[in-house]
């Protein structure tokens, strides 16, 4: 991947408008919020994801997908990740689904779409895509990706099908002698 499409300024942008997100989250659910680091770190067509492990917190944006529309994104994924930031502390372990009523309220108490996903042209961005493997069932072929094939090969993992409930197998394995 070459370097990020984004200025500096338009960086800053989007690390401005977290800070914003994070204030309005606040005010919005009276909960006290840390601020988190926000990375342009994300590759493939996601636009963006919120992380935690452990106590640490942190945004992942795509440099490439908001460069497509700054300022849709600016308003939408950053809000939208802020969100699943927010409630995840407001809840903690306590069961609440990720595009829930709690999530879908937020959004729109700030002001963005409480959309779950967007839809956008998107083949004009860098991906990296694997290769898929030929597999067999009793029922039908499958195409697996490189990382289960590995996982096959290794003997870390079997995969089923999910109509016949058949083991996978390598369709190169099959031969009729």
């Amino acid at each position: 991947m070459s370097l990020s499409p984004l200025t500096e300024a338009q960086v800053q942008e989007i690390e401005a408008r977290v800070s914003y997100d994070i204030d309005r989250a606040q005010r919005i659910l009276d909960i006290s919020l840390d601020r988190i680091e926000a990375r342009l770190d994300l590759s493939g067509t996601t636009a963006g994801m919120y992380c935690y492990k452990g106590q640490h917190r942190w945004l992942r944006f795509n440099p490439w997908v908001f460069a497509t529309d700054l300022s849709l994104h600016l308003q939408d994924t950053v809000s939208h990740e802020v969100a699943h930031y927010a409630i995840h502390q407001q809840f903690g372990r306590r069961r609440v689904k990720p595009h829930g009523l709690e999530w879908q309220s937020l959004m729109v108490a700030m002001g963005a779409n409480p959309a779950a996903t967007y839809t956008a042209d998107l083949s004009h961005i860098p991906v990296r895509r694997q290769h898929r493997h030929a597999y067999r069932c009793a029922c039908k072929d499958h195409s697996v990706s490189t990382t289960r094939h590995n996982r096959i090969r290794a003997g870390r993992a079997i995969y089923r099908c999910c109509s016949c409930g058949e083991t996978l197998v390598a369709a190169f394995a099959l031969t009729d002698c």
